[in-house]
């Protein structure tokens, strides 16, 4: 969905919607990355690539495709992901960086089950107007207002 500003302690997170269901999946994540996904979000392209945007060049050059992210598991209240590449290879990542990459490559992500259900949180139908505000917020906010202080 999106990224957001946790308040009071103006802490970036990614928020990931259960395709099909009503769970969210709030992932706390900093600034640069907060930054670097919104960017994509937005299309928006630096006159230099930062880092996600040469990592997607990289692959691009040696001929690699990124299929898809995957949320793995959540340990100690830390997050892990995974790169699944088209050759099979899977490498460990964080899932700020994994997503800043999948939305650049246009690559599907996927929560596990576990983590859905570790973390996850059901927002039913009647509280969809919140979701609708978040929705306007993020249609509102710019990279700019993740800069670090």
């Amino acid at each position: 969905m999106g990224v957001r500003v946790e308040m009071p302690s103006n802490q970036p997170i990614v928020l990931l919607r259960e395709v099909g269901g009503d769970r969210y999946l709030p992932i706390w994540i900093g600034p640069g990355e907060a930054t670097a996904i919104a960017f994509a979000q937005q299309g928006m392209a630096p006159p230099r690539p930062l880092t996600h945007d040469l990592f997607k060049d990289v692959l691009e050059a040696v001929g690699q495709e990124l299929t898809q992210v995957r949320i793995t598991d959540l340990r100690n209240g830390v997050f892990y992901a995974e790169l699944v590449f088209a050759s099979g290879v899977e490498v460990s990542a964080r899932p700020s960086d994994a997503i800043a990459l999948a939305l650049r490559t246009g690559s599907p992500i996927f929560g596990s089950d576990g983590v859905l259900d570790d973390a996850g949180i059901a927002i039913p139908d009647e509280q969809e107007d919140e979701v609708e505000k978040f929705r306007e917020f993020l249609d509102q906010i710019s990279p700019e207002d993740f800069g670090s202080q």
